[in-house]
């Protein structure tokens, strides 16, 4: 018979709002009014009705001069050009696959858009065409940068520089895209002993740090060598680090998921998860990244 795991209820802690510096988001539901000034511009996740601007969405509220829009919590993944992404292939078709990266369509990774085996430059050819599943195949996990924007949503990807490429052993954790801060890099070798990805779609891959980094392959040899007991628990922890910052709602950036590993040190990795537990690490590293902006 399984164990179960029983905990007695306890009172928590009250949660100290993560406001930004120039006081707290200004949050709203579907049908609430965010301003009856008539000198305002409706933006995204925003309707007029009776001359006042109202949310179509859950979110919170971002002005840019005139602009009003809301950036809903949950949604989709909206591609912009220079973000980089996970994505997982779904469908290989001519001179082109197709990628999952958490958008509404289906993204495209073009054959001429990424680098060839050994970082050849040449027209691509007809045996490269037919070598295409040799390259990439249906289940393959894929780091990209967004290369452009189609008017329909459809977001083109490339992977023309040695550090994008095919995945090789690690550990997916999807969240919602709008936890994900936007950075100058998204590629962190964190201290513990592991990397992470942070794809600005949500899609983030936490995997050992490799000891010396490859340039000849182009990202296409796959190191299938058996990963150390050491390296599979920092990552373990760093994945459920990563799902307590996502449960209380905390922004995910290199600091954050630092300061939330190293307040779980003294616990075991599978109480990480515990409500109790979750609520006093994140508490701990919201009051850590507060101090380090005042």
């Amino acid at each position: 018979m399984a164990a179960v795991s029983m905990r007695l209820p306890v009172a928590r802690k009250a949660v100290v709002p993560s406001a930004p510096r120039g006081g707290e988001k200004h949050l709203v539901a579907p049908g609430d009014t965010i301003t009856t000034d008539t000198g305002y511009m409706r933006g995204h996740g925003t309707y007029v009705e009776e001359e006042k601007l109202i949310a179509s969405v859950a979110g919170a509220v971002e002005r840019v001069n005139k602009l009003v829009c809301v950036k809903a919590l949950k949604t989709r993944y909206n591609g912009e050009v220079g973000d980089i992404v996970v994505g997982r292939i779904t469908e290989v078709q001519q001179k082109r696959w197709k990628v999952e990266t958490n958008s509404r369509l289906d993204s495209v990774l073009l054959l001429s858009s990424m680098n060839l085996p050994g970082g050849e430059l040449r027209r691509r050819s007809a045996e490269d065409e037919l070598a295409m599943r040799d390259y990439l195949q249906e289940g393959d996990l894929i780091s990209a940068e967004v290369q452009s924007v189609f008017s329909d949503g459809a977001v083109s990807l490339h992977t023309r520089s040695l550090k994008y490429g095919k995945l090789g052993q690690g550990v997916l954790v999807q969240v919602s895209p709008s936890l994900v801060k936007r950075q100058k890099t998204h590629f962190h070798d964190l201290p513990c002993g592991a990397s992470v990805i942070l794809g600005n779609n949500g899609f983030i891959w936490i995997y050992p740090t490799p000891e010396q980094k490859d340039e000849e392959a182009g990202g296409f040899t796959t190191n299938l060598e058996p990963v150390p007991l050491s390296d599979r628990e920092v990552i373990s922890r760093l994945r459920n680090c990563i799902v307590a910052l996502v449960t209380q709602q905390l922004m995910l950036f290199d600091t954050s998921i630092l300061y939330c590993y190293e307040a779980s040190l003294p616990h075991q990795i599978k109480d990480i998860l515990k409500p109790e537990v979750m609520e006093e690490i994140v508490l701990e590293t919201r009051q850590r990244l507060l101090d380090l902006e005042g």
